[in-house]
């Protein structure tokens, strides 16, 4: 195989894994998740997407490239007093519900029929509360978080995917140095899947499950096939719902939330440069999906890596992280005229975190400019 697939799986691989892995620690935390479910989350997850990019690259002859959901890990994240059985139970119906969006047409239609605006203003409002804790982190530690924030302003300037990645990195290692953190005891253990018993508690179901299924397949999904579809392939939509769906379901019971298309990182293995032939270019999913299996047995020495550092530097590199996608979800909320205020209304309902019934705020942001949307088309 050409060194180019290798270069450009593992770029995206390492992209896609340092920059999100402290949202899904932060969401592991929400659910009060332990350390070996939360070490078997991460190696699932990891396992999941390993498994579903080489075989939707071979199934199809198409380069894809899987990601977690990095909103989805924020609005889990975003979650108060929900259980790790009922945050399981959550991910297995998510993931139930996107494989049968690419299996039952009407469903898919369904999902089609929200409104562009106001599925982006309930993913702002979910991703806005993450971004406002930056100045309180800085301002805790700002010998530590300053330097942090340079670095990835910096680095954004000239290459922004990789901004998030070196700014962990030289927070990590600016953390060890300063004393700041200390190296835990290394080794590395084979890592473990770890079965939770799912429980299925409807107020969770709706407020958690339901808001999980939109943001993934309105922020990940339909961008994922999109930048498939401007490389010029023909983006496999029904097997790529179907096997992310099911492998998010059977994942699920080990921890982990779900999986979905990529789009950012899938851009960087669709150029030119990955591989002169266009008909072989999917051979970097299998790659990817090999690299990936790799993160995955490694995913413990990481994790003692990050538990070690401070709190406050977690918090400010999942802030960075949010940055981009916010300004994307907020643009896309109030560019469309007609569901400019709907969409106002679905991101200030879902940022305020407020639950009522037991059911989170996403789901009543989007209730709530679902409501105002369809006032105004009675009116009009």
């Amino acid at each position: 195989m050409r060194v180019s697939l290798f270069s450009a799986a593992l770029v995206a691989a390492l992209v896609g894994y340092g920059s999100t892995i402290a949202l899904l620690l932060a969401a592991a935390a929400a659910l009060g998740a332990s350390t070996d479910q939360t070490a078997s989350w991460v190696l699932a997850i990891c396992l999941a997407k390993a498994a579903g990019s080489a075989l939707l690259s071979w199934r199809s002859k198409v380069p894809v490239v899987l990601a977690w959901s990095t909103p989805g890990a924020a609005l889990i994240a975003a979650t108060e007093g929900i259980s790790m059985a009922q945050g399981v139970g959550a991910f297995v119906l998510t993931g139930l519900l996107i494989a049968l969006t690419g299996a039952v047409k009407p469903l898919g239609r369904l999902v089609a029929s929200i409104p562009d605006g106001i599925a982006a203003g309930m993913l702002a409002g979910v991703l806005l509360p993450f971004c406002l804790r930056l100045p309180d982190a800085t301002t805790t530690l700002p010998a530590l978080i300053l330097p942090v924030i340079a670095v990835f302003a910096l680095v954004r300037l000239r290459n922004p995917a990789l901004a998030v990645l070196i700014a962990l990195t030289g927070g990590l290692a600016a953390a060890f140095v300063t004393g700041l953190a200390h190296l835990p005891q290394l080794s590395l253990p084979w890592p473990q899947l770890t079965f939770i018993a799912p429980a299925f508690d409807l107020g969770t179901l709706i407020g958690l499950a339901l808001p999980l299924y939109l943001v993934t397949m309105a922020s990940q999904n339909l961008p994922g096939f999109a930048t498939i579809r401007a490389a010029g392939y023909e983006p496999p939509v029904r097997d790529g719902l179907v096997v992310t769906g099911g492998l998010s379901a059977l994942a699920g019971l080990f921890g982990a939330h779900t999986i979905s298309m990529a789009a950012i990182t899938a851009a960087i293995c669709l150029g030119d440069d990955v591989h002169p032939d266009r008909h072989k270019r999917w051979h970097v999913g299998l790659v990817y999906g090999g690299i990936w299996l790799i993160l995955g047995v490694l995913s413990p020495l990481i994790l003692a890596l990050l538990g070690a550092v401070p709190p406050e530097l977690i918090t400010a590199i999942v802030a960075l992280a949010l940055l981009g996608p916010f300004m994307g979800a907020a643009s896309g909320a109030f560019g469309p005229t007609e569901t400019r205020f709907a969409a106002a209304i679905t991101l200030a309902v879902t940022a305020s975190g407020t639950p009522a019934l037991g059911i989170g705020a996403a789901f009543w942001g989007l209730i709530a400019g679902l409501g105002f949307h369809l006032l105004e088309r009675l009116k009009r």
